[in-house]
């Protein structure tokens, strides 16, 4: 018999990452807060419930993509009432650790497995399935999940115990946001001393410079085809999120004991970046705000 899937959470991520669930043979019941990404899903195939506790009553597994810590919290408090015994609970938000942990113990408590596993790859990565999957969580639970998550990615690591899934996510997020802010200073600072970008580009992008930020994610039009800055900066990956990203891996290098000052330093310029009216453009459209605040 198919495996039966509850989706909740079905926006710009979750909604392509259920309709990928149904492509690959799975029954998938889904809800949303949203009356348009209800319709949308439906649309694919996902079977539409009119409640969270309604989608998840008789599945096997369930997924939640969700915005922030305390809705991840709020919903597992609702599905683990409502769900069966043995059911597997798959958590894709990006979240802070200490949430993802309290999750852990809330399926625990109610007889489930559980895993906390982010995403990278953004929106183009959910539609394609291309999304590589940072899992934290017990090996059994891992076993369950695998195949699940093979359906919406190309990439799954499991990292770890409860909640290194999150680390991991936090970490190479913090990584991300530090290399594109250095990126475009190089490509400002190339500018005021007369280099063309593509010169700068093609010096940087097979020397020591080299980095996905650079030759993936160009945050100047030409280079690189496909990259947003060749699309007036629409996401892609929205500088609000990476700002949201930066600031769980200060709070978390806060509660480690952790210096992370390139971090620090990173999640300041973001959030100038966004508070300036900019947090729906792409993260690579920082670039522009350097060379206003030059």
């Amino acid at each position: 018999m198919a495996i039966s899937i509850a989706f909740i959470g079905l926006g710009n991520m979750g909604g392509p990452m259920a309709a990928n669930l149904v492509k690959s043979g799975y029954g998938v019941r889904g809800f949303d807060l949203s009356p348009e990404s209800r319709e949308a899903a439906a649309a694919t195939g996902i079977a539409v419930a009119s409640s969270a506790a309604e989608a998840v009553a008789e599945a096997d597994a369930v997924v939640t993509m969700l915005p922030a810590g305390r809705h991840v919290l709020a919903v597992w408090q609702e599905l683990t009432a409502a769900v069966k015994p043995g059911t597997l609970l798959i958590d894709c938000s990006t979240i802070d650790v200490d949430s993802a942990r309290q999750a852990h113990v809330l399926a625990k408590e109610a007889g489930c497995l559980s895993l906390d596993a982010p995403v990278s790859g953004g929106t183009v990565g959910a539609a394609g399935a291309t999304l590589t999957f940072m899992v934290g969580g017990d090996k059994d639970a891992f076993a369950r999940g695998e195949a699940i998550l093979q359906a919406m990615g190309k990439r799954i690591v499991h990292c770890g115990d409860a909640g290194a899934g999150q680390a991991a996510k936090i970490c190479n997020n913090m990584i991300l946001g530090i290399t594109m802010a250095g990126v475009c200073e190089a490509f400002v600072l190339g500018e005021k001393l007369g280099l063309s970008h593509q010169a700068l580009f093609d010096v940087a992008s097979t020397s020591s410079g080299q980095c996905w930020s650079l030759t993936t994610y160009c945050p100047v039009p030409g280079p690189v085809p496909t990259s947003p800055a060749n699309n007036g900066y629409k996401p892609g990956f929205a500088a609000a999120l990476m700002l949201k990203d930066l600031k769980l891996s200060q709070e978390a290098a806060v509660a480690a004991g952790a210096t992370t000052e390139m971090g620090a330093h990173a999640a300041k310029l973001y959030e100038k970046f966004s508070d300036g009216g900019h947090g729906g453009e792409d993260f690579s459209g920082l670039i522009n705000f350097l060379r206003e605040n030059a």
